[in-house]
Order: C-alpha cells, then structure tokens, then sequence
C-alpha cells in the first residue's frame, strides 16, 4: 500500500481526535475518501494506512498541497492534491471525474502548521506580519485593524471572536492606528493584553479571542464552512459519511445546526411549503449524538485538543435537502469578508 521506505517524515503534527475519526470514518478497500482540509496530511495519511482506498486531499493554502507532494509520491497513484477550498468540492472533484465519495473528513479552522509558521501572521504567540490569509490574496489581517471603522471593527471581535471587551479593544486599536499603523503580531497582541490585562485563571492569552476574530473575518471561514456542508451532503454516497472536527462555538453552532436540520431533529418545513406540510426526508443520520471530545490524555499532550468536539453523520438514500436562503448562514450574521 505504501511505497518502500517510511512516511514518518511527514508526521509533523498528528492531527486531533485521530483515532476517533478514523472509527467513526471507518476507511474500507476500494472506497473514496476527501480530506478537505488536508493541512499536513494527517488524517489522509492515517486513511490511506487503514485502507487499501484513495484519497483527495484539498487544502486553500498553496504551501500546504506544495509541501504535500512527497506524501502524494510515497502513496502512488492513491492521493491526489487539489488547490481549492472544501466548499467547492463538488466543482474540484468533478474535475477530476469524480461523482461521488463514500467519506468526508473536516478539521476546521486554522492548521497547526500554519500556527507555527510565525510568516503566516497567524499566532500571537510568534512575532510576524500581521496577515492571516490563508490563500495569500485579499484583505490581511493588517487592512483590517488600519481601516475598518470602530463600530464595524468591535462588531467583528464581540461576534467572531466572542470577545466581552470589544468594544475597549477596539477603540485602544483605532487610537493607536492614528500614530502609527499596525504590521506585527506582536504589536497587536502587546495592545490588547495592555487593554485586558493578564487574566491568571483563563487559560488562554487575552489576544486569543480577537486573533480568532481576525482570522474568521479575513478567510470568511464561516460562510465556507456553511457552503461546504452542504456540498457534502450533495457529493456523498448513501452510506458515506461526515466527520467535522470544530474547535470552537461557532464553528461547532453551523455544524450542529446543520446536522439537525438534516437528520430531522429541527422539524421546521421549507418556508416555501404550505402550512402543515411535513418537512423532508432526513438527508443525515446522527452517528455522534452530542459530540466526541478528546480524552484526558490526548488533552495532556495536546492543548489545542481541549476545545476539539467531533460531529459525524451518515448519508441517507434520501435526496438532497435545498439549504434555503433563510438558513443560508444558519443564523449567524454577515460580517465576513469577501475572500479571494
């Protein structure tokens, strides 16, 4: 299955919740597999180790399907790297002749790899430019705390990032802009930890939050994520299945929502329905009831792992349920930009 020689390599970061996704996922000979957010391969890796199948790795990030390459060689005709995001799956795969997949894996949000990467302007924790855009085209993180509007800009923390002090943050950022624009991670993180204060019993850095913010804003990953569930439920086989890895509530809220509104447990009919009409047939059924979050141990060796919670779903033969303009955002509000 694997060329001669280890991939070891490559195991730069094992991904979270691994061994659950896989049992849930349950890879089997001659099947095919998306990972959509292919990252540093972790997941394809382990799918491919587990089965005798082929997997589609797709990933936005142009430095992730590059430094992807050598995994593509060692695995010999069963992986293939696709440029784009996950919610254009159907269109990508399409491209390469394919119609259907019989799983889906998510891990959502930012990689490890591109934490670490202090260039990419993800972390506060390394000092780099101020950029976050994971495609490297469009707004950065730095256009974005030097223009947008105060009102606009405490909209995006509180909402995106869940942030309690805002509206302080966001007034200290327009303050200081007016002297001197902001460049660096470190800048910014310096300005809000200098806003909010070192917080002992919270256990994450006081930037945590508007850093997020940032980040969700710049990628419009919450209208990618809505987008590409749906396609999900369009590409997959009866029997295929979905796993999402979410790592905070918002995320975690759109995936939740979705899932009830396809496995039948939000009853609401299409608005486009007569009154007392039944709403469709369950597209999904629930494989997760309530979530899998990660054990103690993985936990210990892992921190990022702490706020990990895996949803699954298994496709129906049921057909595709439309998702209507009125649940389009699955009720969060439009505040992401236009990505790339």
């Amino acid at each position: 299955m694997v060329k001669s020689g280890s991939i070891r390599e490559f195991d730069r970061h094992r991904p979270v919740l691994l061994d659950e996704v896989l049992a849930v996922l349950a890879p089997k000979d001659g099947e095919i597999y998306v990972d959509g957010t292919f990252g540093a391969g972790g997941y394809s890796r382990a799918i491919l180790e587990a089965a005798d199948c082929v997997v589609y790795g797709i990933d936005r990030d142009p430095a992730a399907i590059g430094d992807g390459a050598p995994m593509v060689d060692a695995f010999a005709g069963r992986l293939t790297l696709l440029d784009g995001r996950f919610a254009d799956m159907q269109a990508l795969l399409a491209e390469q002749g394919v119609a259907s997949v019989d799983g889906v894996v998510l891990d959502v949000g930012v990689s490890s790899m591109q934490l670490d990467d202090a260039e990419r302007g993800f972390s506060f924790l390394r000092d780099g430019p101020l950029d976050m855009r994971m495609e490297k085209c469009g707004l950065s993180a730095a256009d974005v705390v030097n223009a947008m509007p105060e009102d606009q800009l405490k909209r995006v923390i509180a909402v995106l990032g869940e942030e309690k002090r805002a509206r302080a943050i966001a007034k200290a950022v327009v303050r200081r802009r007016l002297d001197k624009a902001f460049s660096r991670t470190s800048d910014l993180a310096t300005l809000i930890e200098g806003v909010i204060g070192k917080r002992p019993r919270d256990r994450i850095h006081p930037a945590t939050r508007t850093f997020q913010a940032l980040r969700i804003y710049v990628n419009a990953e919450l209208d990618q994520l809505a987008t590409g569930l749906a396609a999900c439920e369009n590409i997959l086989a009866p029997g295929g299945r979905l796993v999402v890895v979410s790592f905070h509530s918002l995320e975690d809220r759109i995936v939740k929502r979705f899932f009830a509104m396809r496995t039948g447990k939000t009853t609401r009919p299409s608005r486009h329905q007569p009154p007392g009409a039944k709403g469709p047939a369950a597209s999904f059924i629930d494989l997760t009831r309530g979530g899998i979050v990660a054990g103690k141990d993985e936990v210990d060796g892992n921190p990022r792992a702490r706020s990990a919670r895996l949803r699954a779903v298994e496709r129906t033969r049921s057909p595709v349920i439309p998702l209507d303009a009125d649940e389009a955002d699955l009720g969060l509000p439009k505040l992401e930009a236009t990505a790339c």
